[in-house]
Parts: C-alpha cells; sequence; structure tokens
C-alpha cells in the first residue's frame, strides 16, 4: 500500500486531510524535513493562508527544493486549496515566488456585483481534460470551495476541472505528469469529494 507523506509546514489543515485518507485505510506519515520523504510514495501538499507566508514556511522547512526534485523525478503530488496555488510560478496575492513545478500564475478572482469575495460554498466541477482525479463520463461532483484567488496555467491542457465564478469559468483542478491538485476541499466536500481522493488512491496503485 501507497505511504502517504502530508507536508506539515503550519499552513495547512492537517487534521481533517490526514482524517479524510485514513477513513479510506490509506497510510499517512507527517512530512516536517526532506529526510521524512525517503518514507512517502505520494505526497499530499495542503494549505490555508496566504501565499508568501506559505512559501516562507516551506523555505523554512528546507523542502522547496526537495518538492522540485520529487516532481522532477516522477513522484506523485496532490496539492489541495493553497496547496494547488502553491505549484505555481508566483501569485498576485504576494511577491514570493511559486514553487514552479507548474507553469502560469495565480490571479485575483473577478470582482463583479453580486459575487463576494472569498469564493465560498458548494459548486458543481465543470469537467475539462480528463484525468485520475476527474475521468471521463464521471458523474456530477459537487465540491466546497473557500478561496479569493485562482491558477490560470500557461498549458490549459493541464486543467482537469473549472468551476463558474461571477460568469467566469476558473480552475478548480489540474493535472499534468504525476502532479494533480483542487483548488477546493476534497476533504470537506462529503461523497463526492470522498470519491475523488479515493481515485487518487487507486491511481496510485497502478504505478
Amino acid at each position: 500500500m501507497s505511504r502517504i507523506g502530508l507536508i506539515d509546514y503550519g499552513m495547512g489543515n492537517l487534521h481533517s486531510v490526514q482524517r479524510a485518507f485514513e477513513r479510506l485505510d490509506a497510510q499517512v506519515t507527517l512530512v516536517h524535513r526532506p529526510a521524512d520523504l525517503a518514507a512517502c510514495s505520494a505526497l499530499v501538499l495542503p494549505g490555508v493562508g496566504a501565499f508568501d507566508p506559505a512559501m516562507a514556511q516551506l523555505h523554512h522547512a528546507d523542502l522547496v527544493q526537495p518538492l522540485q526534485q520529487w516532481c522532477a523525478a516522477g513522484g506523485p503530488l496532490l496539492g489541495i486549496c493553497l496547496g494547488l496555488q502553491l505549484l505555481f510560478e508566483g501569485s498576485d496575492e504576494g511577491d514570493a515566488p511559486g514553487l514552479g513545478i507548474l507553469a502560469g500564475r495565480v490571479r485575483a478572482l473577478p470582482r463583479r456585483q453580486g459575487f463576494p469575495i472569498p469564493h465560498m460554498g458548494w459548486e458543481p466541477l465543470l469537467p475539462a481534460m480528463p484525468s485520475p482525479l476527474l475521468p471521463d463520463r464521471s458523474p456530477e461532483a459537487w465540491m466546497y470551495f473557500v478561496h479569493s484567488f485562482a491558477a490560470v496555467p500557461a498549458e490549459s491542457a493541464c486543467t482537469t476541472a473549472q468551476v463558474s465564478f461571477a460568469g467566469v469559468a476558473i480552475t478548480a483542478a489540474v493535472w499534468q505528469g504525476s502532479v494533480g491538485a483542487c483548488q477546493f476541499h476534497p476533504e470537506k466536500s462529503g461523497v463526492s469529494g470522498e470519491a475523488m481522493l479515493r481515485r487518487w488512491l487507486t491511481w496510485l496503485t497502478s504505478l
């Protein structure tokens, strides 16, 4: 069975993410420093908060280069919420460079009357390119969102799902190589979120 390394850098809702995976009988270990990666076969990068402090915390834990090397070597990684945004090159929210694992930038959500920011609540996913997270002909999935920024990938083909906000389709989930990520919180999204995490775990067994 895959051992899931949950990145603990002080910016993630670790408890709910860990419990979600453990309910699916996954083996979860916390990753605090680079040496912890050796025991892991896949990684999860959660995140709640702001972009620059999150990058500062990853640097403080000496995890930036190891995470980049992990993904460059084809290691599986799943980003959640802020964890998705950190995978990109930078964000309008701050000045710090992101991990740069995915090409593109994180942009502020459009401000339009009647659409409060942060975007918060349940929304249906709009399927894009099929992926292990959202295969072709997947059932309709409602997910729970809380965010003020969204990624704009340089390669549109890496977008596996979008969500409608203020009349615009924005990135809800991405997949490229062995790296996947979702802007929503699957661990808080009931049956649909659990099904997505289960699909990811099933995909890991095929590697």
